[in-house]
């Protein structure tokens, strides 16, 4: 995911909402809330999306808590098997959950940042290998992951993909198609 202003991939990311917890006052924007309130009072609790929620933040007006898909849960699922995790179920938006993290992270003090870059690094690491194997294995199936159960399977592997898998998968899967290509039509294949 790029970090660019015009990068779609980062601005669903930072289109995820957090939890803000309000340290002061703020008069005249209860309408973030979506209730009746006029203003926000002091120890409220808002779901606000990542872009606002920056300001806040850093502003000290705002601390927000850690969002659920890098609970304490979902840690110890990713520990167990990460490759059974449905990442893409966790958030919304695409399914980007390292962009996400990787937003989330910029939020955090330095401890707490590094333990979630280390999640994300092996996670990432953990899923890769499968990500890779599934792409070449329906890719040797042909056309729609061969059709029937085993483009069911293709189907329902890639629905649980973060959205950066996905496009590592759709590239592994055209490699491996073109791999196969160039061999049968080249020498060695036609011996």
């Amino acid at each position: 995911m790029d970090d660019d202003y015009y990068s779609i991939e980062s601005i669903l990311a930072e289109n995820q909402k957090i939890q803000c917890t309000f340290k002061v006052d703020i008069p005249d924007m209860g309408h973030l809330d979506g209730g009746n309130e006029r203003d926000i009072k002091a120890q409220s609790k808002i779901q606000l999306p990542l872009w606002i929620a920056y300001i806040l933040i850093y502003s000290d007006y705002a601390d927000f808590t850690i969002p659920s898909p890098f609970s304490a849960r979902v840690k110890n699922a990713l520990n167990a098997e990460a490759k059974s995790v449905r990442l893409s179920s966790l958030v919304g938006a695409g399914g980007l959950w390292y962009g996400f993290g990787k937003i989330v992270m910029r939020l955090l003090d330095d401890a707490p940042a590094n333990e979630m870059s280390e999640i994300l690094t092996k996670t990432f690491r953990d899923r890769l290998v499968e990500v890779i194997d599934q792409a070449q294995h329906f890719a040797a199936l042909g056309p729609a992951g061969g059709g029937g159960q085993s483009g069911d399977q293709a189907l329902m592997f890639r629905e649980g993909l973060d959205g950066t898998e996905r496009e590592l998968f759709a590239l592994a899967q055209e490699s491996a198609k073109r791999t196969k290509q160039w061999y049968e039509s080249s020498e060695k294949g036609r011996r």
